[in-house]
C-alpha cells in the first residue's frame, strides 16, 4: 500500500497560544505555509504561520 502525500502540520497564531491542525501535500507546497484565519481567543483574523 502506497504512503500518503499528506502531512499534518500545526497552525500557530501570531498574536496568542491558539493552535489549528490541518494537513498539507508536501510536494505540492514545501515551504511554510501562513493564512489569515480567526483567532477566537482575540476574537479577530489574524495571521497564522506553520509550527514544526
Amino acid at each position: 500500500m502506497a504512503s500518503s502525500k499528506r502531512e499534518k502540520i500545526k497552525l500557530k497564531s501570531s498574536k496568542s497560544a491558539y493552535i489549528y491542525t490541518s494537513e498539507k501535500n508536501k510536494s505540492a507546497t514545501p515551504e511554510r505555509i501562513t493564512l489569515k484565519k480567526y483567532d477566537p481567543t482575540i476574537r479577530e483574523r489574524v495571521e497564522f504561520k506553520e509550527a514544526k
